[in-house]
């Protein structure tokens, strides 16, 4: 069986030109990044505002596990079959983080023959986007550091800095540091801390800014440290946001790039879904709006993450209203859940089958109390049993949800036709009256126990001492009505990975909350949450490599 990356390799790319005239986008509206990448310009995306918005369609999944679930293949290959169906489609993605691809998880670029390529420039460099951000948010570290070195002038309390400097890589021993030290000409001798790229504020800045006047706003508002008095102190005091914004500006173009069978896709911004907000950028959704007919997006992990985050807090701050869900599953993963191990997960077994589906009901419910119809697909393995895909089809539809088998990783295009018939019925018969779960007047606490018991299904919520704390200064400073970011584990709709299925009983440990004000969230972090993850025993760094012809092996 081939890989992944063989297959992507194989593949007769189309000159991203070419790509672009199926939209109607000509050679002098591209910035052209080699042969098969390029962004668009800022004057084709003003030209296209007056057209008409297309449909919207999310794509999520139930709680990942090592068995596999395929959300971003499902994605790619549901765009193929729009395609296939003669429909003018278009994907929208976020851009994968180096950390994940050289750790544990590996690439984002979809899988088989349901793969956005080139695959191996999408996975590590791409545009340069992530350098730019990490760039920015390390100037503005600098500048903190030499202000405090260069008098102080605006009081900043050294031991209530909270930005953090950030590096796209997982990397544990940066994540609690000491800077300044040596010479008193090196600094002011400090703690500081690392996250990774893609948890950084600047990162959910650019994927939540309309245009440049609107990033520029929102960078002036981040709050980088508090003063001697506990008032906050901003990036904009520091005079930090033109030369931040002058790194960022061609980084705000949305990439083009196709999939395995040339259907455009656009691929911007990239936080994470269990420490950031998880959506690619809202600049690149609403472009893709105006350029197509159907536009098939994703957001990261589970739907208790991902898709609250993409509900909650991109649709709110980009006033986007999703016409469809799709919700991705595999009867293998549903096993997992039911308490088989990963070798055992081949064997046809109903009751297992039976008891872990548990987990995709409760996403099912979550999804529905947004009003906004959903479409489950089984992400078909050649293990599955008649019986097994049975039982499945029959509970999703005795839940008044559309069912689909999804075949895109073996057929491509052709093997998601059933999925995008569905969606494509389900957006025809059924309407989306969509809202966010909870409003904005809402207390701090309120909104985090909403989303605790209505998403996580927890039974309450425990907070640290510190993080009573923050949220009471937070609501003080006026932050109060903002959206909150939960961060949390991904593999458990619970704050504890280990409790799978559809735990029940539990309550959320909530250790802390800082405001993002810039991105206009509040974050709270959960459980034993990481902002800068680490590397495993046995990293995908150890495996990959370079041919002598520059053929580059290992990625997945």
């Amino acid at each position: 069986m081939k890989t992944d990356i063989q297959i992507a390799q194989e593949a007769k790319l189309m000159p991203i030109t070419e790509v672009a005239e199926q939209l109607g986008i000509s050679f002098d509206d591209l910035e052209l990044y080699g042969k098969y990448k390029a962004k668009l310009s800022d004057e084709y995306l003003e030209s296209i505002q007056g057209n008409q918005n297309a449909k919207l369609v999310l794509v999520t999944a139930i709680n990942p596990t090592p068995a596999g679930e395929g959300k971003t293949t499902t994605t790619v290959g549901l765009g193929q079959a729009f395609a296939k169906l003669n429909k003018k489609a278009i994907i929208a993605l976020r851009e994968p983080s180096l950390g994940p691809c050289f750790g544990v998880k590996g690439g984002a670029a979809g899988g088989g023959y349901a793969q956005v390529v080139p695959m191996e420039d999408l996975n590590l460099h791409f545009t340069g986007d992530f350098h730019a951000i990490t760039s920015a948010n390390n100037l503005l570290a600098a500048m903190i550091d030499n202000h405090i070195h260069q008098g102080n002038e605006l009081g900043i309390d050294t031991r209530q800095i909270i930005w953090k400097r950030c590096l796209d890589m997982n990397d544990r021993a940066l994540r609690n540091v000491v800077v300044g030290l040596g010479n008193k000409s090196d600094g002011f001798v400090r703690e500081d801390h690392f996250v990774i790229s893609v948890a950084s504020e600047i990162m959910a800045i650019f994927c939540l800014a309309e245009d440049m006047k609107d990033l520029k706003e929102r960078l002036s508002r981040i709050v980088v440290a508090y003063n001697y008095e506990g008032k906050p102190v901003t990036a904009g005091d520091l005079g930090a946001v033109g030369s931040m914004a002058a790194l960022l500006k061609d980084a705000m173009k949305p990439n083009l790039v196709q999939t395995l069978e040339h259907t455009p896709a656009i691929i911007h911004g990239g936080p994470f879904a269990n420490i950031a907000h998880g959506c690619n950028s809202v600049k690149a959704t609403k472009a893709a709006m105006k350029m197509a007919d159907y536009v098939i997006t994703e957001a990261g992990f589970g739907a208790d993450l991902g898709a609250e985050k993409f509900l909650d807090i991109k649709c709110r701050i980009g006033g986007l209203k999703p016409d469809a869900i799709v919700l991705v599953a595999t009867i293998r993963a549903l096993k997992y859940n039911g308490g088989v191990a990963k070798a055992d997960l081949s064997a046809e077994n109903l009751d297992a089958l039976a008891k872990g589906i548990v987990n995709l009901e409760k996403h099912i419910e979550n999804l529905q109390k947004y009003n906004v119809p959903v479409v489950v697909t089984l992400n078909s393995f050649v293990t599955d049993t008649d019986a097994e895909t049975e039982f499945v089809r029959k509970f999703c539809e005795e839940r008044n949800c559309d069912f689909a088998l999804s075949e895109v990783w073996e057929k491509g295009g052709e093997g998601g036709i059933a999925l995008a018939e569905a969606v494509l019925n389900t957006l025809d018969t059924k309407q989306s009256a969509f809202a966010p779960i909870y409003s904005d007047d809402l207390s701090l606490k309120e909104k985090i126990e909403t989303v605790a018991k209505e998403i996580y299904g927890a039974e309450g919520v425990n907070y640290s001492d510190s993080a009573n704390k923050q949220l009471a200064k937070l609501e003080e400073l006026g932050f109060g009505n903002l959206p909150v970011c939960i961060a949390k584990t991904q593999y458990s709709l619970s704050d504890n990975p280990a409790l799978l299925g559809r735990p029940e009983g539990f309550r959320v440990d909530i250790r802390e909350a800082y405001v993002s004000a810039g991105a206009g969230f509040v974050v709270v972090l959960t459980g034993a949450i990481m902002t800068m993850p680490g590397l495993p025993k046995k990293p995908a760094a150890l495996v990959i490599d370079v041919e002598d012809d520059g053929r580059i092996t290992g990625l997945f």
